[in-house]
C-alpha cells in the first residue's frame, strides 16, 4: 500500500512540475492542480496511522482512547481543508485566466503568442 501510495504522489509531482513548466496557462495551472493533489497524498500519508487498516474512526465502548486503537483525525481535517481551499484557488486561477485571455488576446504565460515568439530575435 505505501509503495502504491509514494508512486502515485511522485506520478502526480513530476506531472505537476512538467505542467508548470508549459508555456500556455491553463496548463500551468493543471499543474499547480495536480501538485496541490500530490501534497494532500503527502500530507494524508504522513499521519502517524494515515495508512493503518481497521482502526476505528470514532470513539466505541469497551476500546481506550488513544491513537493506537483509532485513526488519527489530523491528517484528514487538514486534508479535507486543503482540498476546499485548493478547488477555491483553482476557481480564481480560471477566472483570472479568462479575464488575462480577454485582454490581451493570448493564453500564454508571457502573454506573447507562439507566432510573436518565434519573429523575436
Amino acid at each position: 500500500m505505501e509503495l502504491i501510495l509514494a508512486l502515485a504522489i511522485g506520478i502526480l509531482t513530476g506531472s505537476g512540475v512538467w505542467l508548470l513548466l508549459r508555456p500556455r496557462t491553463f496548463q500551468v495551472i493543471m499543474g499547480l492542480a495536480l501538485l496541490s493533489y500530490a501534497v494532500n497524498l503527502f500530507i494524508f500519508s504522513m499521519g502517524r496511522l494515515g495508512l493503518a487498516i481497521n482502526k476505528e474512526p470514532v470513539l466505541r465502548a469497551g476500546l481506550p482512547q488513544d491513537l493506537a486503537h483509532y485513526a488519527d483525525p489530523m491528517p484528514q481535517a487538514l486534508t479535507l481543508t486543503a482540498i476546499v481551499i485548493g478547488f477555491a484557488m483553482t476557481a480564481l486561477f480560471l477566472v483570472v485566466l479568462l479575464a488575462s485571455r480577454g485582454m490581451s488576446g493570448t493564453d500564454h504565460v508571457d502573454g506573447t503568442s507562439a507566432k510573436d515568439a518565434q519573429e523575436m530575435p
